[in-house]
């Protein structure tokens, strides 16, 4: 399991990386944020239970997060 992070931690640095070239500064920054967390609980060495329980706190996060922007703060067509 523990390599399982370590690869979304690649895969959120390369994001990061098309981010940052496709000039979306502030999206690149949090998945350089995201590849550091990864990473790091890649190395933890942790029981495959806790890793689950990280993983679904980090999704809830993320959906509670995602659907707060999409709702009340993204206001559709504005980049246009």
């Amino acid at each position: 399991m523990d390599n399982m992070f370590k690869l979304m931690g690649w895969w959120t640095g390369i994001f990061a990386i098309l981010f940052y070239v496709g000039d979306m500064v502030e999206v690149s920054l949090l998945m350089v944020a995201n590849t550091g967390f990864f990473v790091l609980l890649g190395y933890l060495n942790i029981s495959e239970r806790m890793y689950m329980y990280i993983f679904a706190a980090y999704l809830t996060v993320f959906f509670v997060g995602f659907t707060y922007y999409s709702t009340f703060i993204h206001v559709p067509g504005a980049g246009h």
